[in-house]
């Protein structure tokens, strides 16, 4: 029987301009309680993994959280960390493309990609993302880190579901058009 490969999602929130977090990487802006925070958590179980960038990982080394999903198998993507603060983070250095391949070809529950926006757009242009979820935050920033940078082409998505929040946060899920 041929296994099916991890799915990998791109699950984030983001402003209605499509800033993931402020320019410092700062993101207290987002509203942080309500359903959709219950559904993220509920969903984060059905992951096996989570992928992430340096600047994402740092986000939680400044309150000395050096494994913030404790129960996902961590990778963190960075060229200038030399070791991981905590023996269950993996770190990953080179061929961010080759090492995703190859934990999507593995058995196991799907990936979570937290971000950023760097680490994104290199695996969106591999082709390694399936499906998007951005839980979008009744907010304009104007400015900050966004969601995707410099894609070498148009990424077609197909809208799979919506849920509206009574805060004004929207939870859009799509599937990746090959």
């Amino acid at each position: 029987m041929h296994s099916q490969q991890r799915k990998l999602t791109y699950h984030v929130a983001t402003t209605l301009d499509g800033f993931i977090a402020r320019e410092d990487d700062s993101f207290d802006c987002f509203i942080n309680e309500g359903d959709h925070v219950t559904d993220y958590l509920a969903t984060l179980r059905t992951y096996g993994a989570v992928l992430m960038g340096r600047r994402t990982y740092d986000i939680g080394l400044k309150f000395d959280v050096t494994d913030p999903y404790p129960y996902l198998d961590t990778y963190v993507f960075s060229r200038t960390l030399k070791e991981s603060p905590n023996p269950r983070v993996k770190l990953i250095s080179e061929d961010v493309v080759g090492a995703v391949r190859a934990l999507k070809a593995q058995e196991g529950k799907d990936i979570y990609l937290a971000g950023g926006g760097e680490l994104a757009t290199q695996l969106f242009t591999a082709g390694l993302v399936d499906e998007v979820i951005t839980k979008v935050n009744p907010l304009l920033l104007g400015t900050g880190i966004p969601l995707v940078t410099r894609l070498p082409a148009h990424i077609p998505l197909e809208l799979r579901s919506t849920k509206v929040y009574r805060n004004g946060v929207v939870l859009l899920q799509y599937a990746v058009r090959r």
